[in-house]
Parts: C-alpha cells; structure tokens; sequence
C-alpha cells in the first residue's frame, strides 16, 4: 500500500501524495499485480485509471509470472541493502514516528496521519525492529557513530520534546513501551504483547 495520503486544505501536500501514490502504482502494474490498496479513498481514482490502463480488458496478470525468480530460506532472512546505510535521520524518524504511532494506538487509534503518511501497527513494528536490530548489533551511523543505548536515549528526548497533539499521558507511555521495546535484552515478538495491558 502506498502510505501517502492526501490533504484537502494543502493543494501541495495533495499533489505530492497522488504523484506518489501513481508513482507507486505504475511500478505494481509494470510488475504484474492485477489489484491495489490505498490509504485514502481520494486515491481510488488515481490507483484505478493506472490499473485500468495496465489491464485493458484483461481480469489479471497472470500471464507474467516470473519463472526467473528462485527464493530460497536464506534470501529470506538476508537484511543486507546494497548501499544501504543507516542514518541518525533513520533513527529519528523511526524513534518519532514509533512514539507518535504507539501513542495514537494507546488512544484508542489503529490508524495515524503521521507526517502526511497513514501508519498502522505495521509501522510501529517496522521502526522498533530496525531500532532493535542496530542497538543489539551495534550498527554504525553514517557519520561514524555506534548506535549505542546512550544515544538511543539522546535522540529519543530530543524527538520526544518534538511531538505534540497527543495526551501527554499517552506520548510519555508510548515512549515508555518504545523504550521497553528497544531496549530489551530479547527482541519481543509482538509490540501489542506488551502493549494490550497499556490500554485504559
């Protein structure tokens, strides 16, 4: 799904979400989707004319397999990039957006607008995972950091003071279960694990 979503009172944001939106879409098509989903139903219009145009009278795509493809158990679990790095903006952006979701979550919200994205759960799990992951396997930040648990707790204040429009309440638990859930010794399974007790 593309995560962007459309603002009506922001011609901008607007078009930037729809070029996305049909950016995104035309890569599915061109790689044999016969369907789609979207964020927003102000998006149907624009995921439905590349569908319609890449199926033409055709229900799918099924004559575009792709026999060239041969996945085996190790490609699964291959997390290598290439040119790939991480970020202190990946950092932030995962350790923010991690709050802002887990407190829309705790307010009773299975869906979040956040920087002009529709997150989910998905998401949440997606930011602690990659936080998890670089803390434990000490990864270096592009500008030769080690991202230890003492500039986990840096950044996670400097994007805490950030984030506004919630119950304070709610964003000082999220960044609790956030902490919680990065900072553990074994990688919890699910974030809803721990966080389902949370909720008033």
């Amino acid at each position: 799904m593309a995560a962007f979503i459309p603002n009506r009172r922001d011609p901008q944001i607007n078009d930037v979400a729809l070029a996305k939106v049909r950016e995104d879409k035309l890569r599915e098509a061109g790689d044999g989707f016969d369907g789609t989903w979207v964020a927003h139903p102000d998006l149907v219009p624009a995921a439905k004319a590349v569908f319609d145009d890449a199926l033409g009278d055709r229900p799918n795509q099924k004559d575009r397999l792709r026999d060239d493809v041969h996945v085996s158990g190790r490609d699964l679990i291959d997390f290598h990039v290439p040119g790939g790095r991480v970020t202190e903006a990946g950092v932030r952006n995962n350790v923010n957006v991690g709050i802002q979701y887990l407190a829309a979550w705790l307010g009773g919200n299975g869906a979040a607008a956040i920087f002009n994205l529709m997150e989910d759960t998905a998401t949440a799990e997606i930011s602690r995972s990659q936080l998890w992951q670089w803390l434990h396997r000490r990864a270096t930040l592009e500008d030769g950091q080690t991202f230890t648990a003492a500039l986990y707790r840096q950044i996670r204040a400097e994007e805490l003071a950030k984030i506004d429009g919630y119950p304070a309440g709610d964003v000082e638990r999220a960044a609790a279960l956030l902490d919680q859930l990065v900072l553990a010794d074994d990688y919890v399974n699910f974030l809803t694990d721990i966080a389902y007790p949370l909720l008033d």
